[in-house]
């Protein structure tokens, strides 16, 4: 007797959780990912695995090893009554189930569509009930960003690789090249910034109650105060030490603040970035395993959370119900509020899906912590606290303002306490520096009143420097490229991972910077392809894929408007591809050792290197580690040049000879090693890829420091080093010796 059907899903882990729900009448069988792609070598490369001259109609090809698993499928298919094909619910699992549909209907064309949000019985019964044939709009928006991305990473990939360097595999993608222009514009920002300083003034009073006010100076005659340097500060301090200062208003009212909606795509990886330090790659990782399902023990197999590339707040009602049920009996009345909060919709999100929640309230943080990882629990714990605040009642603050007077003097002093904490029982967003530095609570005296006569107990001039533009972390990039919208949910982790991998962008205590590969690759791109890295073109080409999954625009249409002037001005740029060359590659006058050519500075994904300009000759030479041409090192061992490598644990100078001479030298700071005197302080990385800084003469000297130290001695105990701290909102440098903070305009 035939099987009632056959559900096809991606993997294995989704196909056993939906195996338990849906009972014996069902096989359950995954494919494990995708089984078609564009061709990765075609044989016409011109042709890009794309037929250009019927519409664009890619030409795809089974993936390798993905043979028996279609096979499989087949036989399957053909036990049964029907099939249904429940890939993920967005673009890309609707162009893998209409691969699926194409390969088996030939033994089975009784083929549906279904869709789980959640991995729940009630999300699977749902889905269920309502199959659907395959949607073409979605598939045809999902082909053009496949197809999109091959013209753009086929044509330009070859074209990089011919003018910055022929040795290595380069390659330029339609999103990732605009994300590789935005760290490469922050870098030129920080690099160009030219610092000005700035004085604030702190005064002290004493009340007529014996307690002490602190308050900054806010108006000098109605106006913000300019203090631009020290001179300034002091006509202002001598100024105002015989003033009769006032009381001249108190004012207080309450601010109720309100909870943050639950988590979306980008905000999730934002937030897991900031709070818990994972990667974009890492959160997604982690948040497809609680969407498909984890052991819990007696429960079995659970989807812990909803779909989780979406970019909607929108919640269902039955799980909104559920959370103020469980927040009224965990919380009390006061911590719900009167009826349930509803979150604006943005103007990009397509609304497809719900946000990402818990699937059940039941399964508590604490119920479900011994059945996961540490990571897995975190990230649950994370969303799950997100999802229960953002139902909650406002936090309601009372501020005091209180202003003090003295002939055109104005100084100020806000405190802000927590009358009613509310949502922030249970979850506080990440606040940027300017925001923690806002909403620090300064303490007010109870006992003050307006006209009341202070006195005047100390001054506290502190000098202060502007800031240049933070680096992009990897959380701020994705908010970054989601505020211009530029890629979709689905893309954010693989855009950042990609231009990682490709060695154009390192991380650096958690900071994206730009290497010197990727700030070539994005000089040539800005240069010779400004449509594909243009920001608002990248944005619109999002818009239009939109509106081919919604039947607005045609696929072919879309495409087409692209490729044809891409194309015309890819073939103009091949006649130009020896000049732009030259601009690339600096020349230099030393002579190649091999042929007497004069050498080029090249660049790889290591960084720099000299290179012979004689094509036939393939002689090169290592970049001087201090930036002199000309003053090449050697290896002390066998006379061969020092080149630099990527190691487990960073970077470090290894020998060419390698491995008949494996002679290695590690990078250091220059910093003597406080502990034994004869090493230096170097650059490591951890098993867990922290930043350390350890002694260059280890294992005899195991000296080693968490942040990075500075050539400047402590002024309170004359320890030889400080160091600057990896806090967020550090603003000065403390000694790893007697702790004492140093602010930075002491350093």
């Amino acid at each position: 007797m035939a099987k009632e059907g056959l559900v096809i899903v991606e993997s294995p882990a989704k196909a056993k959780t939906i195996g338990k729900y849906l009972g014996s009448e069902f096989i359950v069988e995954a494919s494990i990912g995708h089984v078609k792609d564009l061709p990765k070598r075609p044989r016409d490369k011109s042709k890009l695995g794309i037929d250009i001259d019927r519409n664009y109609k890619p030409r795809y090809v089974v993936i390798p090893g993905k043979k028996e698993v279609l096979e499989k499928l087949r036989e399957l298919a053909r036990k049964v009554n029907k099939v249904f094909i429940a890939t993920d619910p967005d673009r890309e699992g609707e162009a893998i189930a209409w691969h699926i549909k194409t390969e088996i209907e030939s033994v089975n064309s009784n083929i549906k569509r279904v869709l789980f949000t959640e991995i729940t019985r009630n999300g699977i019964e749902k889905g269920m009930q309502n199959p659907r044939d395959i949607d073409m709009n979605l598939v045809d928006a999902q082909q053009a960003r496949r197809v999109l991305d091959r013209i753009v990473g086929y044509r330009i990939s070859p074209f990089l690789k011919k003018v910055v360097n022929e040795k290595i595999s380069l390659s330029a993608g339609r999103v990732q090249s605009v994300a590789l222009r935005l760290v490469c514009e922050r870098e030129e920002e920080i690099k160009n910034f030219k610092p000005e300083e700035y004085w604030t003034i702190e005064a002290e009073f004493k009340t007529q109650s014996g307690e002490i006010l602190k308050a900054k100076l806010f108006k000098i005659n109605g106006e913000d105060p300019k203090i631009p340097n020290r001179e300034t500060a002091e006509k202002i301090l001598d100024d105002l030490k015989d003033k009769v200062f006032r009381i001249s208003n108190i004012q207080k009212k309450e601010i109720l603040k309100n909870p943050a909606p639950p988590f979306i795509t980008s905000t999730l990886q934002q937030e897991a970035s900031n709070k818990l330090r994972f990667s974009a790659k890492k959160t997604m990782m982690l948040a497809q395993q609680l969407y498909e399902g984890v052991e819990l023990g007696d429960e079995g197999r659970v989807g812990l959370i909803t779909y989780m590339r979406t970019d909607s707040t929108r919640l269902s009602d039955e799980s909104v119900n559920a959370v103020r049920e469980y927040i009224y009996n965990n919380y009390g009345k006061e911590y719900l509020p009167q009826t349930p909060r509803v979150f604006k919709k943005s103007k990009t999100s397509q609304d497809a899906h719900e946000a990402i929640r818990p699937t059940y309230m039941k399964y508590e943080p604490k119920f479900v912590k011994k059945y996961l990882d540490e990571d897995l629990f975190a990230l649950y714990e994370l969303i799950w606290n997100r999802f229960v605040a953002c139902q909650m009642s406002s936090a309601v603050l009372e501020q005091t303002v209180v202003d003090i007077t003295a002939d055109g003097y104005l100084f100020r002093a806000t405190g802000t306490i927590v009358k009613f904490n509310g949502y922030m029982q249970i979850y506080e967003e990440t606040k940027t520096e300017s925001e923690d530095k806002e909403e620090k609570e300064v303490k007010i005296p109870v006992k003050i009143n307006i006209d009341e006569i202070l006195a005047l107990t100390n001054l506290v001039p502190e000098q202060h420097f502007t800031k240049p533009p933070a680096r992009y972390t990897e959380a701020s990039l994705v908010k970054e490229l989601e505020s211009r919208g530029i890629g979709r949910p689905s893309t954010y982790a693989t855009i950042i991972s990609t231009i990682l991998e490709r060695g154009y962008v390192e991380l650096q205590d958690r900071k994206l910077i730009p290497t010197d590969l990727g700030f070539a690759v994005n000089k040539i791109l800005i240069s010779n392809f400004p449509d594909v890295v243009d920001y608002k073109f990248t944005a619109r080409m999002e818009d239009d894929l939109d509106e081919i999954a919604s039947g607005k625009k045609k696929y072919t249409d879309v495409v087409d408007s692209f490729f044809k002037p891409f194309d015309r001005y890819l073939k103009e740029l091949e006649n130009k591809k020896d000049e732009i060359r030259e601009q690339v590659q600096e020349k230099t006058d030393i002579a190649c050792y091999k042929c007497g050519s004069k050498m080029v500075v090249k660049i790889d994904k290591y960084g720099k290197y000299l290179a012979c300009s004689n094509l036939e000759c393939n002689y090169t030479m290592a970049f001087p580690t201090d930036g002199e041409l000309g003053q090449v090192r050697v290896c002390p061992e066998c006379g061969g040049r020092l080149v630099l490598r990527h190691g487990r644990f960073g970077k470090f100078y290894g020998c060419e000879n390698y491995p008949s001479c494996k002679y290695t030298e590690s990078i250091t700071t220059g910093i003597k090693c406080p502990e034994c005197g004869k090493g230096e302080l170097v650059e490591r990385k951890s098993k867990r890829k922290r930043t350390f800084y350890g002694c260059s003469n280890y294992p005899d000297c195991g000296f080693i420091l968490w942040d990075k130290p500075i050539e400047k001695p402590c002024p309170e105990c004359g320890y030889p080093l400080i160091v600057k701290p990896k806090r967020k909102t550090s603003t000065s440098y403390k000694c790893p010796k007697c702790n004492a903070e140093i602010m930075e305009h002491s350093v």
